[in-house]
């Protein structure tokens, strides 16, 4: 059975990004390649309002997470902590061997740059992590305030996953002196999983240069060094890169204003619907996420027995809550190629099943 996708990713890829993958193959040592790679690099820089190159890395975000701290970790790192995503990059750390504080918050509150300030001004750090969208809540912490924060500690190189939030939201990586910022495909680009885009500062690269375990295969030196010959280190998904200038091409078209203006707009329509049932979100007010809402399950309504009438009769699926949030919330997309048109026919959807939806029984 087909159906479509409105969980927070991986979400629906359009067939004109499809068709792009498509495409005989090159190899990647070729003249075709580098002319491929060099092609994308302005509009990616764009995108990133950066200066600094744009890597290629056929891996998930995650790789190029955790390659990030063994580049640049060298003292001890700093993790924010306030969602399941976030909360695994300490672990993260943990295993690579590196000293590291949990800086914690609970699920769906953002991370306080008051606290970041207080715990980077003991002078034990030298990098810090943060998700700029906590998918897993629906949280999307204030990336400007808390980096207006870091840049008062000019030892402490940052490292932000913007996984899903890229594209979706303006994030000026030069102006806001992000040091390594890091997305994936799978979600606001629209893309298959797979591919992983990071641009690392001058200052990042000087770090990694004084760290002699940080690997190869996401090793910034070797990224730089092969960006230099617009190739990168090791084979890439061919595949997925062509789609990917496909679908840069679709946001220039459209325009990146337009295109932040449009996931704000058909967020706000998907809140609206859920509020008016009586729904509320759970992250913090105020801090809810642009690219997806997560909705409380305030009504107490069988989110499994939804979701089984919007597949098996709508064709489409939500999510049903993440990890420890099973249950109690709910996350619908609205990030990508989603139109007003396509919003409206998933809220149409959405209205007719939750109208034969049970209630489940309080506990005790």
């Amino acid at each position: 059975m087909s159906y479509k996708l409105f969980i927070p990713g991986p979400i629906a890829v359009s067939e004109k990004t499809l068709r792009a993958m498509a495409q005989p193959m090159i190899g990647h040592r070729s003249p075709d390649f580098v002319a491929l790679y060099n092609s994308i690099q302005p509009d990616l820089q764009a995108l990133m309002f950066t200066k600094d190159p744009v890597y290629l890395s056929t891996s998930s975000a995650w790789g190029c997470m955790e390659g990030a701290i063994r580049n640049v970790v060298k003292k001890k790192v700093l993790n924010c902590m306030n969602g399941a995503f976030s909360d695994k990059w300490f672990d993260v750390s943990k295993r690579c061997g590196k000293d590291a504080t949990a800086l914690k918050f609970d699920w769906g509150q953002p991370v306080d740059p008051d606290a970041v300030r207080a715990e980077l001004a003991t002078g034990q750090y030298d990098a810090i992590t943060l998700i700029h969208n906590e998918t897993s809540c629906g949280c999307m912490s204030d990336l400007p305030a808390l980096m207006a924060v870091i840049r008062e500690f000019p030892e402490v190189i940052s490292i932000v996953d913007t996984v899903s939030s890229f594209s979706a939201v303006p994030i000026k990586k030069d102006e806001l002196g992000i040091d390594v910022l890091i997305t994936g495909s799978q979600k606001a680009l629209a893309l298959p999983p797979g591919l992983a885009l990071l641009s690392v500062s001058k200052r990042a690269l000087e770090r990694a240069a004084a760290l002699p375990d940080r690997g190869y295969y996401f090793d910034f030196l070797e990224f730089q060094a092969n960006h230099e010959k617009g190739m990168t280190p090791s084979t890439p998904c061919i595949a997925l890169i062509y789609a990917l200038k496909s679908k840069l091409e679709d946001i220039k078209a459209e325009g990146i204003d337009a295109r932040f203006a449009r996931h704000a707009r058909l967020n706000q329509t998907v809140r609206d619907f859920l509020f008016a049932k009586g729904f509320k979100l759970f992250p913090k007010e105020g801090y809810g996420s642009i690219s997806l809402n997560c909705f409380a399950n305030t009504l107490n309504i069988d989110l499994s027995a939804l979701n089984k009438t919007l597949k098996t009769k709508h064709a489409l699926v939500i999510d049903g809550g993440y990890g420890k949030l099973k249950g109690k919330t709910f996350r619908i997309s609205n990030m990508g190629d989603e139109t007003d048109a396509t919003i409206a026919a998933l809220l149409k959807s959405l209205d007719a099943a939750l109208a034969e939806t049970p209630v489940l029984a309080a506990a005790g």
